[in-house]
């Protein structure tokens, strides 16, 4: 059976009628939405600040994460530190140093690569992909690699349990906006790939039901000497994303996506230039997590709607948890400081709670929730 929402659009009081626009005069907007920008929502008006609590208590508490004291080298991404994970989703961060002397495979889902830090190769079975800051690679279920690091590199791995990763459908746009598709790219049957193919004996740390089982083999597994097909690990850069904005209208983070599974989106904020309307907001607005837990990896730059917050952390507002700017950033709200936003960053919207995993007790900014204090 078909369904679809009740939908009665209505202005009701005081209210702007263009969402995120020309607010009426002493008032903050708050937008109630379903379905993580994607269903019906409402904006509302308030007298006050949405976030403007003195106390907070409770498993809604927002978390900040400092992923940067996470120390620890590891030469396996199966040993990497687990940050948040529900049943559709694992959230990892992997420190490593030089090159892997195994090979891994996940038979539970697609793994999503990004190199927060480093250069170098990553070696699968369908060759040679070169790797640099910046980069999400994706790397289909079943796939057996490695990655050789030009010294140290910091990851963060985003799993899709039992799915795999797709791009979403651009609708109006057009499939070239945001990336154009042919800005994919896939690993090369090359000479560096042929040279790395020896006759020693390797092993294959295969990850299921998050267990490992390994696989040893008396030569190099990776001895392909070319494919065909339309299924392959994938790389683009943040670099070559060109983000939808509208100079009257701050857009919503939904018009950012970059990756999609099953329970679960993967989002991308980059550089742009603000809005130059007078009257649109350029800070994102208050809103409820209504359907979606947020999770947000602040990789480079300058995040302008976040006090305390430097690259390598991640901050986490479940679902039902009210946020927006900081109170420096509403200040700036409607006549920044700077012509464009400098900040790079990865959001993850998960459909399902997220559990924290347990890390060290100095990892959390236990303060974060105390940050939303003080007036605009």
């Amino acid at each position: 059976m078909s369904k679809r929402w009740i939908t009665f659009p209505r202005v009701e009081g005081i209210a702007s009628r263009q969402a995120h626009a020309d607010l009426p005069e002493g008032t903050y907007e708050r937008e109630l939405g379903r379905e993580g920008f994607f269903g019906p929502a409402s904006q509302m008006h308030h007298r006050h600040p949405p976030t403007g609590w003195v106390d907070f208590e409770g498993p809604l508490r927002p978390r900040a994460y400092d992923l940067t004291r996470l120390n620890a080298v590891e030469n396996s991404p199966w040993a990497a530190r687990l940050v948040l994970s529900n049943s559709h989703t694992r959230i990892r961060y992997w420190r490593m140093s030089g090159a892997m002397d195994h090979l891994v495979r996940n038979a539970d889902g697609d793994e999503l690569l990004f190199v927060h830090e480093g250069s170098g190769d990553l070696f699968t079975d369908y060759g040679r992909l070169p790797f640099r800051d910046g980069d999400y690679i994706v790397v289909p279920r079943g796939t057996m690699w490695r990655v050789a690091c030009a010294g140290d590199a910091e990851f963060l791995l985003i799993e899709a349990v039992n799915d795999g990763f797709q791009l979403p459908e651009k609708g109006m746009v057009g499939p070239h906006a945001i990336f154009d598709p042919a800005m994919l790219r896939v690993p090369a049957i090359d000479e560096a790939f042929l040279d790395q193919q020896d006759e020693v004996e390797w092993q294959v740390k295969i990850k299921r039901a998050n267990e490992i089982s390994t696989a040893t083999y008396p030569f190099n597994p990776l001895d392909a000497i070319g494919w065909h097909g339309d299924l392959a690990p994938v790389s683009v850069n943040w670099r070559d994303i060109r983000p939808l904005m509208s100079h009257r209208y701050h857009v919503p983070p939904s018009a950012h996506t970059t990756f999609m599974s099953g329970r679960f989106v993967v989002c991308t904020f980059v550089p742009r230039p603000f809005e130059s309307d007078p009257g649109a907001l350029k800070v994102p607005f208050f809103h409820n997590n209504d359907d979606y837990d947020e999770v947000i990896f602040y990789h480079k730059g300058d995040f302008f709607s976040r006090d305390n917050i430097h690259p390598g952390m991640v901050t986490f507002h479940p679902c039902g948890f009210t946020h927006g700017p900081h109170p420096k950033a509403l200040a700036g709200a409607f006549a920044p400081k700077k012509e464009a936003t400098d900040e790079v960053a990865v959001m993850i919207d998960a459909r399902d709670a997220l559990v924290p995993g347990d890390l060290p007790d100095d990892v959390e900014f236990t303060g974060y929730v105390d940050s939303w204090k003080g007036k605009p």
